[in-house]
């Protein structure tokens, strides 16, 4: 506990800026710390050497976990199962722990270097039956599923920082970067940075937001101190883990106390003011016979750092006008911009609006409507009680708070948002167990970027009258000017000269004056910043001045904008939305094979207030004397959601056990919709103790979110709707497609024009099903060398998306809208299959302490991409990593217990569909992460310096970018875009100390 002390009073004083090297006193201190220290710590450090095995067949098992319960110090087994562990002093017990076997306690006497440690085998091998919460606890090489996984040293050593953004690098993984401290993983097709296809677990509970039905990457998470294994199931997994595993399981099992005890604490500072603590206490209570009895973890983590800046102001995906446009145009990370009036093109008043063309109202850049630092507060604790060695109970917490952004159908501001969760669970080892968890969150004072930038430009008029004074402005000062210009008068002769009919020559003119704007770019950008000076200057009765950004009063108003709710025409977010989650398993060994049946319920309790969901404020009415009907009472709709399933599943060895069969029958039911049934079944087949070939047809459901099914909101462009109450279905208000109002709006006539409308009626929204059939081979070759592939084939029913459509009523005589035209975004599902395929395969080469490692995965969306839902593929088609670790090295022949990770990233450009803002191209990009970390076995510490993204390859090939010089700047700042919308994500340095101590 000295270091302890030690490291704290270092830390905090860090944390508060003291400069040790200008400071004597703290010279002296920390001179006679260190010398106390060393004589506290010192002594002679002796050594296990031993073998890890299988207790039925003998062969040796490599990557097997050995941890020193006194203070969790680690090694892992090579690939002949041999290991080499440091120990202070003896006797000392061992904790083994392996994917696929019992985790075995051994006690040590003394120092050895023969020791023989046989591993049995788990007889609970992981069946297709397994569901919510439970372990994959099988030897991967046979599990029928594909399952990419990280041990507790891998996590440890992980050369990108955190365990989380590791994750990325494993096979079949995409890992989104939103923001700093938002990332988000996916796998196999449909990403997004709304994940709501992909199902995170924490020992068992489900990790998503009760809100927005997905986890917001481990904002709500475990710290690295306390996660023991990740493990990723790739592909459709309902009937295996229920609704929500539709393409993919992250799943993560943290530290148990009894097997884990001690103190752990750990400090890492970096680039972007990064500062991150955490701090793990576990501790076991003993009874009178000796016996574990009670055990208890808690755990501290604290992040701060600055995000990632969103700074794109290049024009968005598809606009009908870019940077050439000297009036303005739409860009992506400026808000308020959108043409969202129809009175800003007077191309076709080319005489009084000289000079002037399309023309756009300047917004806000994100970056004066955000704060971008970082927060990030987690705690947990455990509590644990066996009644015997098999039967325990244990309750968990865990709370998380802070700050981040992130993006979804807008950029949002999460700011004070808090998550608590609760569970407990009774459990007999893998035979049964009985769960229940609630979640609640608080968005605090969360708030929507987009909107803030429309509702702040709004105090300074609506954008319609904008661009009338604006043109008025025009029209007043600057025409004349532009009309004194010679090039305008040859323009005039030219289109005279032309001896065109008249309307014909009233085209050419605007054509040909369209092109001198472009030409001139420079003279008629500054006109039309004098003009737009003008405008946003103006005092009148229905707005005010244009509130510039870094003055008090714009300030001022965007405090006022961000408190005040949707409903109270602000940008605030309300939400205290819930959800409560009951679930149980039994497993029972029959001589016809083992079966599993197994039970799950749950309720969301959404609580928006009408910000988020169409739990709107409704109201009582009654009569008074006067027969006149008044409000006596009000209150928000009360929205509730109810789902349950049941699964039952068999599995079976066949042949001497090399082949194993299985088979699973999943019936689920949400209140709003049908029985939807989740089949799944697999072989397995064991031609030899090396190799493993698997089939598997899997499938799963994934219900409409609160959001397909409830969501009412108004983002400015559009209102975004739920539809489980089916307003468009034939019979109904029905809306019209963008592109035959744009050929209504040309049409001769408006009146003409209205036979060119194309309406269409939306069915109510349908829960999402999926089919996939996969194949898989893994194998040692050469005894050195693992290697395991996979290919797969999904075809999806009932694709939920999302239609744009307009609606408006039309006076059939004039052709005029006799109301105002409203776009509409609307959860909608796809009329046709939609398939995809992909294939994937990795391989790891081990020699003596070190790892080769290399990926690829390949996928490919085959039909469905011109379905008007927009299925949103957002994946790259080809993607690779490539890997070199080492570990246990000696650096120099002197400095023992050296290791590194450097891992090589490259990600295909890619389609990125979001919202209307959102949607563009992703560029290719590649990116080198890299650590090397020192353990100090008598401190008790491993001290680790790294980085992600510290070097791009692909500038060294670019032959746009010329010279040396260039290639190498581009190359050491490779910042790349991840999500379109998002910010260019750079390096990020980083030095962190780990302290274990007991």
């Amino acid at each position: 506990m000295h270091a302890y002390y030690l490291f704290a009073y270092i830390s905090s004083c860090s944390r508060f800026g003291v400069n040790w090297k200008k400071t004597m006193m703290a010279k002296k201190l920390a001179l006679f710390c260190c010398c106390w220290l060393c004589s506290m710590l010192v002594w002679c450090q002796q050594t296990i050497v031993g073998v890890v095995k299988d207790a039925t067949s003998g062969a040796a098992v490599p990557f097997a976990n050995v941890i020193l319960k006194a203070n969790g110090n680690a090694a892992q087994t090579d690939f002949d199962g041999n290991f080499t562990l440091q120990v202070a002093e003896f006797p000392a017990t061992l904790m083994i722990t392996c994917v696929g076997y019992t985790d075995l306690s051994v006690n040590v006497p003394a120092p050895t270097s023969s020791l023989l440690i046989r591993l049995a085998p788990n007889s609970q091998v992981l069946s297709e039956a397994e569901v919510v919460g439970s372990r994959v606890l099988e030897k991967q090489r046979q599990a029928a599923l594909t399952v990419e996984s990280m041990d507790v040293l891998a996590i440890k050593e992980a050369p990108s920082g955190s365990f989380y953004e590791g994750l990325g690098n494993l096979k079949g993984v995409d890992l989104t970067s939103a923001s700093l401290g938002f990332k988000i993983i996916n796998t196999r097709g449909f990403n997004s940075t709304s994940p709501v296809r992909s199902l995170q677990l924490i020992d068992g509970v489900d990790n998503q937001s009760p809100g927005l039905n997905f986890s917001l990457g481990n904002f709500l998470g475990s710290s690295d101190l306390d996660v023991k294994r990740v493990e990723i199931v790739a592909g459709a997994s309902s009937a295996f883990y229920g609704p929500g595993a539709f393409n993919g399981v992250v799943n993560m099992e943290t530290k148990d106390p009894f097997l884990f005890p001690g103190f752990s604490m750990s400090l890492k500072k970096g680039e972007r003011a990064l500062y991150e603590r955490a701090i793990r206490y576990a501790k076991v209570i003993q009874d009178k016979n000796g016996e574990d009895r009670f055990g208890f973890k808690v755990n501290f983590f604290s992040l701060e750092a600055r995000e990632w800046e969103a700074e794109d102001y290049g024009a968005i995906f598809d606009s009908p006008h870019n940077e050439t446009n000297p009036f303005g145009f739409d860009a992506v990370n400026i808000y308020g911009d959108e043409p969202v009036a129809s009175n800003n093109d007077v191309t076709d008043d080319p005489f009084n609006k000289t000079g002037l063309g399309v023309f756009y109202r300047p917004g806000y850049r994100e970056i004066d409507l955000v704060n971008y630092n970082t927060e990030n507060r987690k705690f947990n604790t455990g509590l644990y009680y066996k009644f015997n060695p098999t039967l325990m109970l244990n309750y968990n917490f865990a709370y998380s708070t802070g700050n981040t952004i992130y993006q979804g159908d807008n950029r949002y501001a999460l700011r004070g948002v808090q998550f608590f969760q609760h569970k407990l669970e009774l459990s007999d080892n893998d035979k049964w167990f009985l769960r229940v968890y609630s979640t609640n969150e608080d968005a605090g004072q969360t708030y929507d970027v987009v909107t803030t930038g429309i509702r702040m430009l709004e105090a300074n008029g609506s954008t319609q009258d904008w661009n009338t004074r604006l043109s008025n402005t025009w029209g007043a000062t600057f025409v004349d000017q532009v009309q004194d210009q010679p090039r305008y008068n040859e323009i005039l002769q030219e289109v005279i000269d032309s001896g065109l009919e008249p309307d014909q020559q009233l085209i050419l003119f605007g054509d040909m004056l369209q092109q001198w704007y472009v030409e001139d770019f420079a003279y008629f950008n500054d006109l039309y910043q004098q003009a737009v000076d003008i405008t946003n200057s103006e005092d009148g009765s229905d707005f005010d001045p244009f509130y510039q950004p870094g003055t008090a009063r714009f300030d001022s108003l965007l405090t006022d904008v961000t408190t005040r709710t949707f409903t109270e025409g602000g940008s605030l977010f309300y939400d205290k939305s819930a959800l409560y989650h009951a679930q149980g398993e039994y497993k029972l060994d029959t001589e016809v094979g083992n079966i599993t049946m197994g039970f799950s319920g749950r309720l969301y309790r959404p609580d928006t207030r009408g910000t988020i969901f169409a739990d709107t404020l409704q109201y009582t009415y009654a009569s008074n004397d006067q027969g006149e009907q008044i409000a006596v009472d009000s209150s928000y709709v009360d929205i509730r959601n109810r789902e349950w399933g049941v699964y039952a599943g068999w599995d079976q060895d066949f042949r001497e056990e090399t082949l194993k069969a299985n088979v699973t029958v999943r019936v689920d039911k949400n209140q709003n919709f049908d029985y939807l049934v989740s089949p799944a079944a697999s072989l397995v087949w064991l031609p030899d103790e090396k190799t493993t070939v698997r089939f598997t047809f899997s499938s799963a459901v994934r219900n409409p979110t609160l959001a397909d099914q409830y969501l009412y909101y108004n983002v400015g462009r559009a209102i975004l709707l739920g539809n489980i109450d089916g307003r468009f279905e034939q019979g109904s208000d029905s809306l019209f497609t963008i592109d035959s109002f744009t050929e209504y709006r040309n049409s001769e006539s408006l009146s003409t024009g209205l036979s060119k409308l194309e309406w269409y009626n939306l069915d109510k929204i349908r829960p999402e099903r999926v089919r996939t059939i996969e194949a898989g081979y893994r194998s040692t070759w050469w005894d050195n060398t693992y290697v395991d592939a996979s290919f797969y084939y999904s075809i999806y029913r009932d694709f939920i998306g999302y239609n744009i459509g307009l609606s408006s009523r039309f006076d059939p005589l004039t052709g005029l809208p006799t109301q105002a035209i409203q776009a509409f975004r609307v959860a909608s599902n796809a009329q046709e299959r939609v398939t995809t395929t992909g294939f994937s395969v990795g391989a790891n080469y081990f020699f003596k302490r070190y790892t080769v490692s290399g990926n690829y995965s390949w996928n490919r969306l085959i039909s469905g991409e011109d379905d008007p839902i927009i299925p949103a593929f957002n994946t790259p088609e080809h993607k690779f990593n490539l890997g070199f670790s080492g570990r246990d090295l000696s650096l120099w022949g002197k400095i023992p217990n050296v290791g590194f990770g450097i891992n090589y990233k490259w990600v295909q450009g890619f389609l990125f569909e979001g919202s209307p803002q959102f949607t563009g191209n992703v560029p290719t990009y590649d990116m080198v992460d890299a650590s090397i970390n020192i353990g100090v076995d008598k401190l008790n510490c491993t001290f680790k310096l790294g980085g992600s993204n510290i070097l791009g390859i692909r500038p060294f090939f670019d032959s746009s970018i010329e010279g040396f010089a260039a290639k190498r700047e581009r190359a050491f700042n490779n910042r790349n875009l991840q999500v379109y919308g998002g910010p260019l994500v750079g390096r990020l340095l980083y030095a962190s100390v780990l302290f274990e101590i007991q």
